[in-house]
């Protein structure tokens, strides 16, 4: 295992998730490594339906760089398996994700991580 810890950012396609790219930011520096942000769409959504979604991925495109950290957007019909891929490929020791606007019981995500990826890789969630 590497001795510095990698962290992964995932986020929406909306503006409001520079907030955790920048707390995946001070994380990073304290614990050395890489950035990674990632977005994972489902393969059936229509991007270019979507005016909003272009524009806000740009957006969190241009705060990832900034932040020199790299922007990972793929389309999957699993999440989960998506996100346990990339975080074990990238030596992830740390990821970052927001808060559920969900009941927690509907929020499965957070779980499903910890019980895949293990104690090795701590979750940090980021209030709304």
């Amino acid at each position: 295992m590497a001795t510095k810890g990698n962290v992964m950012v995932c986020v929406t396609q909306q503006k409001t998730c520079e907030r955790l790219i920048r707390k995946g930011a001070e994380i990073r520096d304290d614990v050395g490594g890489k950035l990674m942000v990632i977005h994972v769409t489902p393969t059936s959504l229509q991007i270019l339906g979507n005016y909003h979604q272009p524009e806000a991925l740009d957006y969190l495109y241009e705060i990832s760089k900034s932040m020199s950290a790299e922007m990972t957007v793929i389309r999957s019909k699993d999440t989960i398996d998506t996100l346990e891929t990339f975080a074990k490929k990238n030596e992830i020791t740390t990821i970052v994700l927001g808060e559920s606007l969900r009941p927690s019981k509907e929020n499965t995500i957070v779980t499903d991580l910890q019980k895949r990826l293990g104690k090795e890789t701590e979750i940090k969630i980021v209030p709304v």
